[in-house]
């Protein structure tokens, strides 16, 4: 009788979260039906175009949604679909000292997304993210940037992957 009442529990627990088409233990919530995401390339459109953003940043975004979700990777025609552009790259001072020099300075990233998807539209959006990092004005862009570059990517591609596919 025992095993008969823990072989219906058992039943029960896995018809409740396997059968609900839509379900995560991690917060991704994407539907049953779908098996395929495309992310196109990000071209840099900004007025200060760094050579290898859009490349990395993209090869990022796919690495990402390839590590976290269990979607295979196709070209084109995806059932979720993400393009964008990265429309904003740019420098600025943020502390000020008293003889008027920046002690910081900020990079900041702006890029703007599509996200279909063809299963559920009430998920679709186009969104504008952005995200930045400050390194110490006594040091060089140039010197910083890959770093920084990475620590901005993360910060944005995580934007992107919580508004396409988490649920919280």
């Amino acid at each position: 009788m025992r095993k008969l009442k823990h072989t219906l529990i058992l039943i029960y627990v896995v018809t409740l979260f396997g059968g609900c088409g839509i379900y995560s233990f991690t917060g991704v919530s994407i539907p049953a039906e779908a098996k395929t995401i495309s992310i196109g390339y990000f071209p840099n459109t900004s007025d200060l175009v760094e050579p290898t953003l859009s490349q990395v940043f993209t090869d990022a975004l796919r690495d990402y949604f390839a590590s976290n979700t269990n979607l295979d990777l196709v070209e084109r025609d995806g059932d979720l679909e993400i393009t964008g552009t990265i429309i904003d790259y740019y420098t600025s001072p943020i502390a000020i000292t008293g003889n008027q020099t920046a002690a910081l300075n900020r990079l900041t990233i702006k890029v703007e997304v599509s996200f279909m998807n063809y299963f559920d539209d009430k998920k679709n959006y186009e969104s504008i993210f952005t995200q930045h990092a400050d390194y110490p004005s006594d040091n060089d862009l140039f010197d910083v940037q890959e770093a920084l570059h990475e620590e901005i990517n993360l910060a944005l591609i995580e934007d992107i992957f919580n508004k396409a596919v988490v649920n919280w």
